[in-house]
This record gives structure tokens, sequence and C-alpha cells, in this order.
């Protein structure tokens, strides 16, 4: 009689742990981008910020341990991950973040769109992230060139100077010319003396 009723025992706390297990396990993924989503980068460069995201659960608790991909698109506008490969892996920490560095951006510009999909267990999520890829020739408003040299910069600097310097020689030549205004009339004389007082020219 004892056996039976351990095997049962042990099925029901069997049972129990399985059903404990299940309710901890992730039903639904959520992918979030935290930074990088519609960045700017000059075609040709070596992305210095990183894209990152967060993956949490449907109560919007963070979730560690999940997988996240990034794939970059197989024609330009593209660029490559470290290794010169298209696609990456990262794994979420406690805080549910996950990111990738150092981006090899093309040097075709115009918008790479970046697929993510992050999994775990049974629970698949994915958004994707839009990257903007500046042609090396634009001009941000208000600012220099992007595509300057430096021999061009100089340049840029050299006619400044130039015409600062024709502005500052033609203000100084108008101060130093003589004035056109006439001299004021002399003072008639007076004389006053005896025996006689005379006014004006004798």
């Amino acid at each position: 009689m004892k056996r039976p009723l351990q095997r049962a025992l042990a099925l029901a706390v069997s049972a129990s742990l399985a059903s404990w297990a299940n309710g901890q396990a992730v039903a639904i993924l959520q992918v979030r981008i935290v930074e990088g989503e519609g960045a700017v980068h000059r075609a040709g460069s070596r992305s210095s910020r990183p894209l990152t995201v967060q993956v949490t659960d449907e109560t919007g608790k963070p979730v560690a341990g999940a997988a996240v991909s990034f794939r970059l698109p197989e024609e330009d506008p593209t660029g490559s991950f470290t290794g010169g490969l298209r696609s990456d892996v990262q794994i979420t920490g406690p805080d549910g973040l996950a990111s990738v560095w150092g981006i090899q951006w093309a040097r075709i510009p115009g918008t790479v769109r970046v697929r993510i999909t992050t999994a775990k267990g049974e629970a698949r999520a994915g958004t994707i992230c839009s990257v903007q890829l500046a042609d090396i020739t634009t001009e941000a408003p208000g600012a220099a060139p992007a595509g300057v040299r430096a021999g061009t910069r100089r340049w840029w600097l050299a006619a400044a100077g130039i015409a600062g310097g024709a502005v500052a020689g033609g203000l100084a030549a108008r101060l130093g010319r003589p004035s056109r205004a006439t001299t004021p009339p002399s003072t008639p004389a007076v004389q006053i003396g005896p025996p006689s007082i005379s006014v004006g020219r004798p």
C-alpha cells in the first residue's frame, strides 16, 4: 500500500512542478527599439553608436536570456557587422537589452532596413529598424558641406579672410578721406582803441 501512495504523491508533485514551470514560461515576447531608429550615418563610415533593443513579456517585464537576431539587407544600401557578416546574434541581459556595435555601412546612400527578431522558447517577436545613409556631399541645414575636404575648408577660410580684409580696407580708406565740408568763415576783425571804434574790415 505504501508504494502506490508514494507513486501517487510523486505524480502529484511532478504535475504541480510542471504546472508551475509552464506558468513561468514566456507566452508573448515584445521587442522595442531603444536606440538607433532613424539614425543618420555617413555612407561608407563605421557606426560609433549602438543599435539597441529591449525584449519584454506581455506585461512589460524585461526578458533575460532571449536570443536577438540583427540582419542587414543582402543588397545595397546595406552594411556588415564585425567579421563582414550580414547578421549578428546577441543575448539579452537581466534588463532585457541587446546591442550591436561597429556596423560598417556601405558606400551607397539610402535607407537601410535592419530586420530584428527575438526568440525564447516558443515565443517569437520581430520589428524593423530604419537607418539613413547620407551621401558624403549632403549638406546639413545651416552647416558646412558634409563632404568638404580639409583643403577646401582652408580655401573657404582664405576667401572669407580676403573678403573681410577688403571690407576693412574700404572702411579705413573712407575714414581717412579728407572731409568735404567747407571751413567756417573767419570771424570779422574787431578793433578797439582811441580815438574811434571800428567794427568790420577797414
